[in-house]
């Protein structure tokens, strides 16, 4: 694909999430405007995809269309072994409609119990897609490995970040500065393939 981002474009980072359109932002580093589709007031739309890739996709079309500027959308989650890969694709869903990640926590360490076992292993994932109105899309996926305990641990990040330690790390995400995830994030891994396709 030839080179279709100017540094400098406008882009709408298709969520709603402060967090998540924070890390969006630092990824790109300064090399665009990002405004997010909560501030320009444009609506979620149901995610009715079965993959983060299918996802992240229909938002970033979703936003693109709706906001006639390139879009950016994520679609992440966390998935754990010992639960199937739940909650996977519903990680916010479970969050339910306050979006209150404790009670999605809360779930997480509920279902665990009740399998009573002692398999931690869990992954976050992330699908990053490019869509231009009327246009083109691009979608990529990263991914970061790791073991999930309780209780949760730090007040940085956002979502399953305090429950979630990366391999070769003492510090959950949520303990970690917002630089130091973003060196080893699922988004980062995710990013550079997505640099990769769109300017190499």
């Amino acid at each position: 694909m030839a080179l279709m981002l100017e540094p400098g474009a406008r882009l709408v980072a298709a969520t709603h999430n402060p967090g998540k359109a924070r890390e969006l932002a630092a990824l790109m580093d300064g090399l665009f405007e990002i405004v997010a589709a909560g501030e320009l007031g444009l609506a979620e739309p149901d995610e009715t995809e079965t993959t983060f890739t299918g996802n992240a996709l229909l938002k970033a079309r979703a936003a693109a269309e709706a906001s006639g500027l390139i879009a950016l959308a994520d679609d992440s989650g966390l998935s754990v072994r010992a639960l199937g890969g739940a909650p996977g694709i519903y990680s916010a869903r479970w969050a339910g409609p306050d979006k209150d990640f404790s009670v999605a926590m809360a779930k997480v360490e509920q279902r665990l119990a009740e399998i009573d076992g002692d398999d931690s292993f869990a992954w976050f994932t992330s699908a990053l897609a490019v869509a231009w109105p009327g246009g083109p899309a691009v979608v990529v996926e990263g991914r970061v490995d790791g073991h999930i305990s309780f209780p949760p641990r730090g007040e940085n990040g956002f979502g399953y970040d305090p429950i979630f330690t990366p391999i070769g790390y003492r510090q959950t995400f949520g303990e970690m500065t917002h630089a130091a995830k973003d060196a080893l994030s699922h988004r980062t891994r995710a990013f550079e393939k997505l640099k990769a396709a769109l300017f190499d």
